[in-house]
Parts: structure tokens; C-alpha cells; sequence
């Protein structure tokens, strides 16, 4: 008899978790209370411009052949990649742009003009980085973590040593470069980790390998293309997808789960996963003596950031923006301790622009421009229209005074989004944007488990577990947790 499969949330998480299940001969059913699937990955339309909701960042690319390819398939079977050249663009000042080449030797030669001899500092800090990443990808992020025994393992305690767990982020690149600029480009990948570059674990350098060696990469008709593809291999795989639809409880009986109730009936499983925000499900979808973890333990959480976005329609070309740009003409360290120390709006952000009308002429009318810009802010704080006006007045200011050029008087369309939109659309919690926070105790085994302790039938995958949050990891959290059922079915 075909065992059937209920997943909740048709996030990145949702949706590779559903796939491997159907894989294995699951009965999969999708329940997703957003009316389209992607989850932050969402995406919508408006005045002729197609805004991509989330994620903007397209790295780790072996992660997504990885995936497809456990199919039979390709990323390119869904969707058209594009290298970025330059990767990114960094304002320092208004006469002060850094623009990071996609080949090695150009980052190379920017290492240099900045710093002279740091080059082979760089060569140094990038194998370091490989070795942490292609160790990390093979030995640590496809575990479960359910245990500590998982990675009682000599290969990985004498790893333990290399990728640099016990020392900070912060001390290992300093130790290598002085240029202040250098450092900043170094330290950006681990600000959404969740902690400061001071008490993130070196091990993280992984990240800058993801974005200098193997590069930042771009789907043409936006971050969305990815969700198509995934929902397009899901329902070849036989995946049905019920969109609107909202999980109220996850009824039990004698310790195993047999059905989820929703706003649209009732839908039997042998198995359910967990896609939905995890302090939502485990504290508001199952009675007290069920859940996981209390809310004293979702306190003592340390959350990666929320963010407060601006999607902007402008009816003009405008100069000076690359598809990515990041705004670091402001105290770098300032804005992150009042992410991640005294968790307060900051008094003068930095902030991201992504404008992908630069490479993809579909996502905005001819002659316009599209516009998305973010502000990574603390989690759960007062989110009101003043606030959300008075910081779109300061970066507006920042943008049109770096690029020198006015672009208010050019908008067509704007629309914001912060932690109320999070927390009515996601359920997440204290309307963070990017899950938990890696640090050192929220790391592997230390995380939030993938399966219930209290009903052997449930699971959970996603940014609050392993192997923490981002685009990939959320992915092959949804590969883990298949696996760990088909394992123990």
C-alpha cells in the first residue's frame, strides 16, 4: 500500500523534500496557505515589472545540480543561468566603488591595487575555504544531526582543527589582511549568518569560497525560475499541490501523527513534514505536550536578521547600479551590533540593492527599471508605516546621492515588506527573514531536530534546522529529512 505524505509549506525546504519523497514511491501532497508556491521565494507582478519576493543571491551552484541531477536532470532542463561580470559592486563613498570581477585573476588583481602582497593572502584564504567547503558539503551538511554520535567520526575530529570552529571569523581574516575595504568585502557573506563577524566561527570562510571561486550566478526571469522548476519536477514526480491552504492542527493518536486539519478539510498522512516555520508548527500546531521545545527555548534563540524591503518600480534607466550592489559607506560594525547585540533599528544602515533589470530585460518594461532594496534589521521589533517611510526616505537619500542622480520623481511603483509581512505570511518567528543564527551553540546536533521526540511520524525541515538558513541549505534540508524517513520507514 502506497504510504502517503502530507508536507507543509511549499518553500525551498517544502518542495525538495517533497520531490526525494516522491521519489521513493511517497503519495505526496503539498499544503501551502500562500496562494502560490516559494514561500519567501514567492514572487509577484505589478505595473509591468516582476519582483522576486526573497532570495536575490543565486551561489552554490553545484548545490542545484546536486539536487536536479538526483532526478535524472539538470538545472538547464529548467531555467537559464547566467554568470554575473562583475559579481557585485560595493559603494564606500560617492567616487568609491569596488567592483568584484567573476575570474579569480581580476579578484586577484583588486586584492592587490588595495593591499600589495595580499594576493597571496587571498590564494592562502580561499584554499583554507575550499578545504572547509568540500569537507563541509561531504562530511557535515547531508547528517541528520539528530545525535552527537553522528560525528563521532576520526576523519571529522582531525577535520575539526582545519575548519577552524573554535576561532572567530573575524580574528582569522584579520590575521591575513589589514585594508579595511578587503575586509568588509570579506566579512558581508557572514552577516546574515546570525552574530557579528567577531563571534561568527572561521569555519564560515566557507562562504566567501562560495561567493569568490565559484561565483554569483543569476536564472534569467528572476530567483522565481528556481521555484517553476522545482514545482514542475515535483508534479512529474506526482506531487499535488493545494495552494491556500493553511494547516490549523496536526491531529494524533498514540504517538503517531494521522492527519492534518486545514481551512479547506481534513488530509490523512503517514507521514508529515514540516516546512512551516518551526517555533509555528511545534508551538501552535501541537498541544503543549507534544512539542519539541517550550517558548523558554525559543527565547534563548539567537535568530538570524529580519529585513525591512523595498520593491520600486522606475519608469528610467539609471547609472551606477550593477545587478548587485552593497551600500558599505557607513560603520560596518555599528549596524551589526544592532542586529545581534542591542537588537534596535539602526540609526545609519547599510543596505543592498539589487537591480535586475541590469542582466534580465523581462523583469521590468522596456526603458524602466527594477529596484529591490533591503535593510537587514534585528528580528522582532515594532514594524510601523512611519518607520518603514522614514528609512526608505534615508536610503533613497544615500542611493540618489552615491549614483548622483534623482530617482524619486521616477517611481512608478513601490511597495515595502518587514516583520508584520513576515510574520502574516510565514508565521515566522519574531518575523525573522533567515532562520537561526550559526553560531557555534547552534550549530549540527545543537540545532532544532529534524524529527519530533514526541510523535515518530512527524518532521521538520528548513532554515531553523539543519543545516541552517540560505537558499541550499534549505534545499538539502528537504533531501535530509526524505532520507531520514525513507531510512526509518
Amino acid at each position: 500500500m502506497t504510504k502517503k505524505a502530507i508536507v507543509i509549506g511549499a518553500g525551498f525546504a517544502g518542495l525538495s523534500a517533497a520531490s526525494c519523497l516522491a521519489k521513493e514511491g511517497y503519495e505526496v501532497t503539498v499544503v501551502e496557505k500562500n496562494d502560490s508556491p516559494g514561500g519567501r521565494a514567492r514572487q509577484f507582478t505589478a505595473e509591468g515589472f516582476v519582483f522576486d519576493m526573497g532570495p536575490s543571491w543565486y551561489w552554490m551552484p553545484d548545490v542545484f545540480e546536486q539536487f536536479f541531477g538526483h532526478f535524472g536532470k539538470k538545472t538547464s532542463d529548467y531555467y537559464d543561468l547566467v554568470r554575473l561580470d562583475p559579481s557585485y559592486g560595493v559603494y564606500f563613498d560617492k567616487e568609491d566603488r569596488l567592483d568584484l570581477p567573476a575570474g579569480m585573476e581580476g579578484i586577484r588583481q583588486v586584492f592587490e591595487s588595495l593591499e600589495p602582497g595580499s594576493s597571496t593572502s587571498l590564494d592562502k584564504f580561499l584554499q583554507e575555504a575550499k578545504y572547509k567547503y568540500e569537507v563541509g558539503m561531504k562530511e557535515f551538511v547531508f547528517k541528520p544531526s539528530l545525535s552527537i554520535w553522528e560525528f563521532a567520526d576520526i576523519r571529522i575530529f582531525i577535520n575539526l582543527f582545519r575548519l577552524q570552529l573554535l576561532r572567530s571569523f573575524s580574528g582569522h581574516i584579520r590575521g591575513l589582511f589589514r585594508h579595511p575595504k578587503l575586509l568588509q568585502l570579506l566579512e558581508f557573506p557572514v552577516l546574515f549568518l546570525g552574530a557579528t563577524p567577531a563571534r561568527t566561527p572561521a569555519l564560515y570562510s566557507l562562504m566567501n569560497y562560495a561567493d569568490l571561486a565559484l561565483g554569483t550566478w543569476y536564472p534569467m526571469g528572476g530567483m522565481y525560475k528556481i521555484i517553476d522548476g522545482m514545482v514542475a519536477l515535483a508534479e512529474e514526480l506526482g506531487v499535488r499541490f493545494e495552494m491556500g491552504t493553511e494547516v490549523s492542527k496536526i491531529v494524533s493518536r498514540d504517538g503517531i501523527a494521522t492527519h492534518v486539519e486545514t481551512n479547506k478539510g481534513n488530509f490523512e498522512a503517514d507521514v508529515v513534514v514540516s516546512a512551516a516555520d518551526y517555533r509555528h508548527t511545534d508551538g501552535d500546531l501541537l498541544p503543549a505536550h507534544q512539542q519539541n521545545y517550550d517558548d523558554k527555548y525559543w527565547e534563548k534563540r539567537e535568530l538570524a536578521p529580519s529585513s525591512l524591503i523595498y520593491y520600486i518600480g522606475v519608469n528610467k534607466r539609471l547609472k551606477g547600479l550593477l545587478h548587485h550592489n552593497l551600500f558599505f559607506d557607513r560603520d560596518f560594525d555599528q549596524h551589526a551590533r544592532t542586529i545581534y547585540e542591542t537588537h534596535e533599528w539602526p540609526e545609519d544602515p547599510l543596505f543592498y540593492v539589487s537591480c535586475p533589470s541590469q542582466t534580465d530585460p523581462t523583469v521590468a518594461p522596456q526603458g524602466c527599471e527594477n529596484l529591490f532594496i533591503l535593510i537587514p534589521v534585528a528580528p522582532g521589533m515594532k514594524d510601523t508605516a512611519e518607520i518603514r517611510e522614514q528609512y526608505f526616505q534615508v536610503v533613497m537619500d544615500r542611493l540618489e546621492q552615491k549614483t548622483g542622480q534623482d530617482i524619486r520623481s521616477s517611481i512608478v511603483f513601490q511597495r515595502s515588506y518587514g516583520h508584520n509581512d513576515f510574520v502574516s505570511d510565514y508565521h515566522a518567528f519574531k518575523g525573522n527573514a533567515y532562520g537561526l543564527a550559526n553560531t557555534l551553540m547552534q550549530t549540527a546536533f545543537l540545532k532544532p531536530k529534524l524529527k519530533s521526540k514526541k510523535i515518530s511520524n512527524l518532521y521538520y525541515c528548513g532554515q531553523l534546522t539543519t543545516p541552517g538558513p540560505g537558499v541550499p541549505p534549505s534545499i538539502i534540508s528537504g533531501q535530509v529529512v526524505a532520507g531520514l524517513i525513507v531510512k526509518s520507514s
